[in-house]
């Protein structure tokens, strides 16, 4: 790999504030913030609009729609049969 090029890889924490829910991993992405996590150290802050512990489709709070039931009244109103 050329030298100089490459962004840093660093631990970042990332933070969801909707759903109160934060982890460390490493990334190249930067932030303005920091915070002190739990071991101590001071990280770079990222925060996100969404993560897996606030999107419907991880916690089980998803809404089912009813396909069936519009595609039949689709078919009712413009006359396919």
């Amino acid at each position: 790999m050329k030298k100089g090029i490459h962004p840093d890889y660093r631990a970042v924490v990332f933070r969801d504030p909707r759903a109160d829910f934060a982890f460390l991993t490493c990334s190249t992405m930067t932030g303005t913030k920091t915070i002190e996590w739990e071991d101590g150290n001071t990280y770079p802050l990222v925060d996100v609009d969404v993560s897996s512990a606030g999107h419907p489709f991880y916690t089980g709070r998803s809404r089912v729609l009813d396909t069936a039931g519009r595609v039949e009244r689709f078919n009712q109103r413009y006359g396919r049969n």
